[in-house]
């Protein structure tokens, strides 16, 4: 069990090109596909945005809650995550705990 108090199993990558490459490699196998996906926006290789654009061309089925997080205040990038039909939601730097456990409780 983590500080939120859920039993959750966390995998982090790197930079975007990491992430796709990882969905990608587990898009058949819905008992590894995660239930949440947290997105910055500033990732190295590929940013948030161009991992968007490939997972939106991957065809997902499964139920995930994507959001774009970002130290970005800019209302010009909240606007364009509710663009995209795989993001759920823009949440600005720094996450805290009370805020993943939100984020958490409604997957």
């Amino acid at each position: 069990m983590d500080k939120t108090g859920f039993d959750v199993n966390t995998v982090s990558k790197n930079n975007g090109q990491q992430a796709i490459e990882y969905i990608q490699s587990i898009v058949d196998d819905e008992e590894k596909f995660p239930d949440l996906i947290l997105v910055d926006i500033n990732m190295p290789i590929l940013n948030g945005w161009e991992f968007i654009e490939a997972y939106e061309k991957l065809s997902i089925t499964y139920k995930v809650d994507v959001y774009m997080l970002s130290s970005s205040v800019y209302e010009n990038d909240i606007e364009r995550a509710k663009t995209y039909k795989s993001i759920k939601g823009f949440i600005s730097k720094p996450l805290s705990i009370e805020r993943l456990t939100e984020l958490l409780k409604l997957v």
